[in-house]
């Protein structure tokens, strides 16, 4: 019951076709209490999975603790949307989808910018854009490590390595490396990473250049950062190919704002609607729980994903500009 569970998961849920908020689970009280809503609430993870009427949960809980909820709820048979990425490291991840295909229940990723409008329109241009040669990812942000979403105290565990994993890499890199991929149509099978401690004083990654290639040779470069202030331009997602490049502008968020450019050579605005990438997770999500539609991305190629990355980040460079 965190602030993204509060503020973005929640309201979208709340907007699925045909789902309804049963119960919420936090092993702290006051998490619960910040949450706008009337509900079954518990600290008993065992109680909660008994909760009636459940049929799918949502795990917002630190990375270090995706798995013990995630084969808890497939273990009482209940459908999963896991927070990105899968677990803070390789073994959990792994035994987290195992304990789903054990069970056979359906188990999600919650790579939201799937499903932002324009990343949805852009993946209709692709082919428009003749031979994709390259994707350019720049996805940053301000982390300091006394951050907090509404300015109260906050435990920021995403600087934590035990529970994060990591730090600006392992939180915003799997959103380019799925991204690239759906939009494609083929998933980077070779990735490599600089690290880099530059500017904010802990103990984990403040910025990271990761570089990429797919099977089929199509290259693809990201840039994330907890180091850049939220003021400058920091967001923007480019596919170039041999007949015109597609921009898109600040559509890398849980809005479903920013800009959407074509440019074969001369810029044409794309117009693109729908909802909010998290609403329109959840709903896609709720149709696969209650059988009207498939969900389109296995747990088993999320799966892949998250070992690429992290073994890029286990051989990484090591990281320079220490910030005292």
């Amino acid at each position: 019951c965190g602030w993204v569970a509060r503020d973005h998961a929640l309201p979208a849920l709340l907007q699925a076709p045909g789902a309804h908020l049963v119960a919420l689970h936090d092993r702290d009280p006051a998490a619960m209490a910040r949450m706008p809503v009337e509900a079954q609430r518990t600290t008993d993870l065992a109680a909660f999975l008994t909760t009636p009427g459940l049929d799918a949960v949502y795990v917002a809980v630190p990375n270090s603790a995706h798995r013990q909820v995630v084969e808890a709820a497939a273990a009482a048979g209940l459908a999963v949307l896991c927070e990105k990425p899968l677990a803070a490291d390789v073994a959990d991840a792994e035994a987290a989808v195992a304990a789903a295909d054990r069970a056979g229940v359906l188990l999600g990723t919650a790579y939201d910018q799937r499903w932002h409008p324009a990343h949805v329109r852009l993946r209709e241009l692709v082919p428009e854009l003749g031979t994709v040669t390259a994707v350019r990812v720049v996805y940053c942000c301000w982390l300091p490590a006394d951050w907090s979403p509404d300015g109260g105290p906050h435990d920021n565990w995403r600087v934590d390595p035990a529970r994060a994993g990591g730090g600006a890499a392992i939180d915003l890199a799997p959103h380019g490396l799925d991204l690239a991929g759906v939009l494609l149509g083929e998933d980077v099978v070779e990735l490599s990473a600089l690290l880099q401690n530059r500017v904010q004083a802990y103990g984990v990654d403040d910025g990271a250049l990761l570089a990429g290639r797919t099977a089929n040779g199509v290259l693809v470069d990201l840039h994330v950062a907890y180091n850049c202030p939220d003021a400058l331009p920091r967001r923007r997602l480019e596919v170039v190919g041999t007949r015109g490049m597609a921009v898109a502008v600040d559509t890398m968020g849980q809005t479903a704002g920013g800009s959407l450019t074509l440019l074969r050579p001369e810029p044409v605005d794309v117009p693109f609607a729908g909802t909010d990438p998290f609403t329109a997770q959840f709903a896609a999500f709720s149709a696969a729980v209650g059988g009207t539609a498939p969900w389109p991305y296995p747990a088993a190629r999320d799966l892949a994903l998250h070992r690429l990355l992290v073994q890029a980040l286990d051989t990484a460079t090591d990281r320079t500009g220490v910030a005292p």
